[in-house]
């Protein structure tokens, strides 16, 4: 149950991973700060802000957005830390409200990650303070509480930083100004609305501001490393009935206060300050339900049935769903199994240890029976894990045709009304999996986004789930044509301006593979030949990573070189280690291990057996990236049930310009972008 706190109460909190949720109705900025026993912040490092957004156990948005999320893990937080404190502030820059008592009551709340709300506060009583402490959560006795604050500040971010004994706090409070207003300057604005007729409108101009949402930039928007807690955020403009923003935003979850919902203030009037559940407006609607069931069968499912805040992450949730009721019931099957096979094998040694059996036909008769009833056994498991199959493949047929762009494979009609998305979306597929049992389903396999770590398609010559072996070089040309189709659909999921991909081909053999990239104009430079083109790009990458690092360790996320590309940057690197001297695969080895956490990814296109020559030197390059197959194969190991899942890649299907035609907008959003 809800713990509904006013200013001053507090309530403990039972799990250590927590997000914060916050809707305001009006772009705020969201942050967090870590202080000591006394609520002292050592230093502008323990201040999780836009422009800095990670710090361990905790990740707050990059940009102002009337909603977010905080992702919090308090296991995470450092020993030295026992306070952390929420912080709201209106952005100064823009034409939005310059205090909270303009607009509508904030509403904060903790939830799991279930979305399960924990406690809940509405900052109300607020008049001309621009900033506000809104909650705090605080170690004691062992355990972690969360404390309604509401705390306000007239002086904005600066005073507040200053009320925690921050040294820094008018030079920070700028900085985090001076990065939202650039964010917000570098965000996709949404398409205008269509009038009755089909013809564009003019955009009218927003009352306060652009709400522009979570746009992402760097990795998570960010610099750091990605958080699996990222929503996708609100954009500008109007919203649809049916309760998601264009592109798939997501509004405010069921039953809150949706900032859309809430009458705001009218300029100059009294405040509304009802209680945020009773509210006169319609709510957001609820997933939707399932078709009513047929009398003495399951119900029909839908595509979207499972918790989230938005469509996108419903069919999320919807789709692990899916692969964990597969590996259950598969599981339940194969130690079904094994179990009827163990009883067979007892009962047989039973009779065969005894001499009685021996004679006669009791020994036959045994037999027969422990046949028998092994054959029941198995029977009754396979008609369960029938059962369970044919209502999980039910439900793969609604869910697939309602994926979207990102999750989807190339053959779904989705991609045929592709336009460059504003914000990047929670997940991406990666391929499609599945097990001996049921090969009739595929679940999607999806990884969060931006990518944690690199990927390595294996090009070494395997033999594929049906038998057949695929010769070396044929293995390499699909592999880089597998490694080309996830970099297209990186680059189709990201904002324009967002992901940038290089390529180390030094050989030159792969041209007719990334054609679609290079002839496409979506890659940063032509892709690198011969051992000097290697060597550029690996600098260049090196030195973005080791700026980077050197910034946030310095608590000067903002003071990077004037021109630096802060976007997500992928490098291909294919017929690895042709090319590559001992420096270069030292980088290479940097990149992979460093690179992730400040947005820069890797792409190998490489068979290991190739490079065996360095011997151990390269064994944690290939244990740090995710291993995929350009042919199916059963190389996904499932730790949680002990499964090896069959892994099938996602290629284009044979004769389909879908993915040039994909890569033709994003090459034509890129040009606007850069305008």
């Amino acid at each position: 149950m809800t713990a509904e706190l006013t200013r001053g109460q507090n309530h403990p909190l039972p799990r250590a991973r927590l997000e914060i949720r916050v809707s305001a109705g009006t772009p705020v900025v969201a942050g967090a700060t870590l202080g000591d026993e006394n609520g002292t912040i050592h230093g502008v490092e323990w201040v999780a802000h836009p422009g800095a957004p990670v710090l361990p156990g905790l990740e707050v948005s990059r940009q102002a957005a009337a909603d977010h999320r905080l992702a919090v893990d308090l296991d995470a937080v450092p020993d030295a830390v026992h306070r952390v404190s929420v912080l709201l502030a209106l952005p100064v820059a823009g034409q939005g409200p310059a205090r909270f008592g303009a607009v509508a009551a904030p509403f904060t709340a903790v939830t799991g990650l279930d979305g399960e709300e924990v406690a809940s506060y509405t900052l109300t009583g607020l008049e001309s303070e621009s900033a506000v402490v809104a909650l705090e959560l605080y170690r004691r006795q062992g355990g972690w509480k969360v404390r309604a604050v509401g705390q306000g500040y007239a002086g904005g971010l600066a005073e507040l930083l200053a009320d925690q004994r921050l040294p820094e706090a008018h030079q920070l409070a700028g900085g985090i100004h001076e990065a939202v207003a650039r964010g917000l300057a570098r965000s996709v604005p949404a398409p205008p609305a269509r009038t009755a007729d089909g013809d564009r409108s003019r955009p009218a101009a927003p009352a306060h501001g652009p709400d522009h949402g979570t746009a992402p930039q760097g990795a998570t928007g960010r610099v750091p490393s990605a958080s699996p807690y990222d929503p996708p955020a609100a954009a500008s403009g109007a919203q649809p009935a049916d309760g998601q923003g264009e592109h798939g935003t997501q509004r405010p979850y069921p039953g809150g206060p949706a900032g859309a919902d809430r009458p705001s203030a009218p300029a100059g009037g009294a405040i509304d300050y009802s209680h945020p559940r009773r509210q006169s407006a319609a709510p957001p609607p609820p997933p939707p339900a399932a078709p009513p069931a047929e009398p003495g069968r399951p119900a029909r499912p839908v595509a979207g049935d499972a918790t989230g805040w938005s469509m996108e992450e419903r069919l999320y949730n919807q789709v692990w769903g899916m692969f964990e009721d597969l590996a259950r019931t598969t599981a339940a099957y194969r130690s079904a199994v094994d179990f009827a096979d163990s009883r067979r094998e007892k009962e047989l040694d039973q009779v065969l240890s005894d001499p009685r059996s021996r004679i006669g036909g009791q020994g036959d008769a045994a037999r027969e029976a422990a046949r028998e009833r092994y054959e029941q056994l198995v029977s009754r498991a396979g008609e369960v894990l029938d059962r369970d199959v044919a209502q999980l493949l039910a439900e793969a047929e609604v869910v697939e045709p309602a994926l979207p762009a990102a999750y989807a494979r190339w053959d779904n009609p989705v991609w045929h009304a592709y336009r460059v998305p504003m914000e990047i979306p929670m997940a991406l597929r990666l391929g499609d999996l599945h097990l001996p049992e049921a090969d009739r389903i595929r679940v999607p396999m999806l990884v969060r986004l931006p990518l944690e770590r690199g990927l390595w398609i294996d090009s070494g010559r395997s033999a594929s789930s049906d038998g057949a072996v695929t010769d070396s070089h044929e293995m390499r040309r699909l592999g880089l044509e597998t490694a080309v189709a996830h970099a297209a659909r990186l680059l189709a999921v990201y904002p324009a301006g967002e992901f940038t991909v290089h390529v180390i081909d030094p050989a030159g053999a792969g041209t007719q593979a990334l054609a679609p990239l290079a002839q496409g104009g979506v890659l940063a430079a032509p892709p690198a030949r011969g051992a000097a083109g290697t060597a550029d790009v690996l600098g260049r990458l090196t030195e973005r990573v080791d700026l980077v690092h050197m910034a946030l360790r310095g608590g000067a996320p903002d003071a990077l070189p004037p021109g630096l590309d802060t976007s997500q940057q992928l490098l291909i690197v294919n017929d690895f280690p042709h090319g590559f001297d001992d420096r270069a695969v030292n980088q290479l080895r940097y990149l992979a291990d460093e690179g992730p956490a400040v947005g820069v990814h890797l792409m190998m296109v490489a068979d290991r057996e190739e490079s065996a020559g360095y011997g151990p030197l390269l064994d944690p390059l290939w244990r740090s990236l995710l291993r995929l197959t350009p042919v199916p194969d059963d190389h996904l190991a499932d730790p949680w049930v002990g499964h090896a899942w069959t892994y099938e890649p996602p290629l284009v299907p044979p004769g389909s310009q879908v993915l040039q035609q994909v890569l033709a907008q994003v090459a034509a959003a890129r040009i606007s972008w850069h305008r």
